[in-house]
């Protein structure tokens, strides 16, 4: 079973910087993509980032330009840079990933969520 680790959430001043962290580890044959959600108190979760197999990242309009998603293939390793936080970012983060065990089965996976909080 696939599994995903979040670290590197916290408080945060506008105008600072933080970086997520999220690493999957279990019988994991080929990762397809990596993504990032957040989950604001009573809001819907929503999407964020994804970067993919390839390296291709795409963003949200609500975060382009501020944020930065990167990975490390090697060490199944997702990367959230956020520049330049506004409190509308304050949320709880999740990590999604899938692809495809060693065993053949696909997995699409959830993290357990990071809380960031942003000060004004």
């Amino acid at each position: 079973q696939v599994q995903l680790v979040e670290s590197g959430g916290g408080l945060v001043q506008s105008g600072g910087s933080l970086r997520l962290s999220c690493a999957a580890s279990g019988m994991i044959f080929g990762i397809d993509a990596m993504a990032w959600y957040r989950q604001a108190p009573g809001k819907q979760r929503e999407w964020v980032a994804t970067v993919t197999v390839l390296g291709r990242t795409t963003y949200a309009d609500s975060v382009k330009g501020r944020f930065t998603i990167s990975r490390d293939a090697a060490k199944n390793t997702a990367f959230l840079q956020i520049n330049s936080p506004k409190p509308e970012d304050t949320a709880v983060y999740y990590c999604n990933t899938r692809g495809r065990e060693v065993s053949g089965q696909s997995f699409d996976t959830w993290g357990q969520g990071t809380q960031v909080t942003v000060s004004s």
